[in-house]
């Protein structure tokens, strides 16, 4: 119950970025339940916080695509190269603001923004999480971030005037 009490608010506000709350709610405990019933499983090559993240995300993850959430490969699509550290936005814009942007682009860009920006993940492990290419992860970070920029000008622009 200590490690329940000393992680639950956190794991709920990660669950709460990919789902509605009580949605967010019901992933987070069966995230808990999941971690609990493999605890022999983690390693102390890192954190427990870091291991139980990785595992509530990969619920809510698991509660989406059985919504029948589909990414699609890029594969046969050209690629380009990507900048990720330009990440540079107008000083007016929040952190919520940006927040509430992500979640209006499509769900396959939310989560390569989600998981790279909010959760520090890198390619190769938002491939392993969404079972994507790693250059799929990349691609699909550009062009959400390029949507995100899109999106946060209009709304900017609406703002002012």
């Amino acid at each position: 119950m200590h490690i329940y009490d000393e992680y639950c608010e956190a794991m709920f506000t990660i669950a709460c970025r990919y789902l509605p709350k009580e949605e967010a709610k019901e992933a987070m405990q069966e995230g808990f339940l999941k971690a609990f019933l493999h605890i022999k499983n983690f390693e102390n090559t890192r954190t427990f916080g870091a291991w139980l993240k990785r595992i509530v995300i990969n619920q809510c993850i698991d509660v989406l695509k059985k919504k029948k959430l589909e990414t699609v490969s890029i594969e046969n699509h050209s690629l380009e190269i990507v900048e990720e550290e330009d990440w540079l936005f107008d000083i007016e814009i929040t952190k919520e603001q940006i927040s509430k942007a992500i979640d209006q682009l499509s769900n396959k860009y939310q989560f390569v923004l989600k998981l790279y920006l909010m959760e520090g993940y890198d390619h190769a492990e938002i491939s392993e999480i969404l079972g994507i290419a790693i250059k799929t992860s990349r691609t699909q970070l550009r062009r959400g971030k390029l949507q995100l920029r899109e999106l946060l000008k209009k709304q900017l622009n609406e703002a002012r005037y």
